[in-house]
């Protein structure tokens, strides 16, 4: 799902529909033309996609033999991964390098608290869930709080109940389901002191992510584009040591090596090698 621009600076987005349905040779041309068209690209994938949708992409960035694509895949919630890309775009118009956004939603993720109010968490399977929960999930009326990210959290609808929320100032998006209750907007939006609220429609993979259609999904968010730059330009950077690029971390998330093996030179050093011999 592609959120609207959170400002007139968030550049838009490119949706890559039915990636895995579409004929092989058309969605190797639709990726070759972004690549060609940008330079580099950054496909963020839900953790809910088919793995057929995961399998494609890595098709593709392989027959391409492109180090240019970074796949990155969040351990989050469909809304929250739809939030992050929108983070992402908007650090996009900034003077950033394309190796440093791509390490950027590594980074972001951690500022990010997802969940949902559920009728049943029967076939919840992304959060742990004791032997009780699913034994009230069955009572008629029951809600459940939950909350997937950044710490796994799970409490039963009553007047007391609440759910650990953000030490700082965040906005949050609402999308609703099939399920009928204030207690997203009422309860927990003024007790994490989010500083405005906004609905937006239910990504089409949330049912299956959170395994049930009744749920009011949410997501608590840094919005600010100087706030979110001031992050990504607070941490160290450094240079993968197999294509050059500038990164955060030690993984380069665009030709995927991790830290350089003491023992080996790097692949810049092989090529000088090559071409002096």
């Amino acid at each position: 799902m592609a959120l609207p621009p959170q400002d007139e600076r968030t550049l838009p987005a490119v949706v890559l529909r039915d990636v895995d349905q579409r004929p092989l040779e058309h969605a190797l041309a639709e990726m070759q033309t972004l690549v060609e068209h940008h330079g580099h690209i950054i496909v963020v994938c839900s953790s809910a996609a088919p793995t057929a949708v995961r399998r494609r992409l890595h098709t593709l960035r392989s027959l391409l033999e492109s180090d240019r694509i970074a796949l990155f895949r969040p351990d989050l919630p469909p809304l929250a991964t739809a939030v992050l890309a929108r983070q992402l775009r908007q650090l996009a118009s900034c003077d950033i390098s394309p190796g440093v956004l791509a390490s950027a939603g590594r980074l972001l993720v951690h500022y990010i608290h997802a969940g949902a109010l559920l009728n049943s968490v029967a076939r919840l399977d992304r959060v742990p869930v004791g032997l009780t929960s699913h034994a009230k999930s069955w009572l008629p009326g029951s809600q459940f709080g939950v909350l997937a990210h950044p710490e796994p959290r799970l409490v039963r609808i009553t007047p007391e109940a609440a759910l650990p929320g953000p030490e700082f100032a965040t906005r949050m998006l609402v999308a609703r389901g099939q399920l009928q209750s204030d207690w997203v907007t009422g309860t927990l939006a003024p007790s994490w002191k989010a500083q405005g609220l906004r609905e937006v429609p239910l990504p089409a993979e949330s049912p299956g992510w959170w395994g049930t259609g009744k749920l009011i999904e949410f997501c608590s968010y840094l919005p600010d584009l100087p706030v979110l730059y001031q992050l990504v330009a607070s941490v160290r950077r450094g240079n993968c040591h197999w294509c050059g690029i500038d990164v955060i971390g030690d993984r380069c998330v665009f030709c995927s090596a991790g830290p350089p093996d003491p023992a080996g030179p790097p692949r810049a050093q092989l090529e000088s090698r090559t071409a002096v011999g």
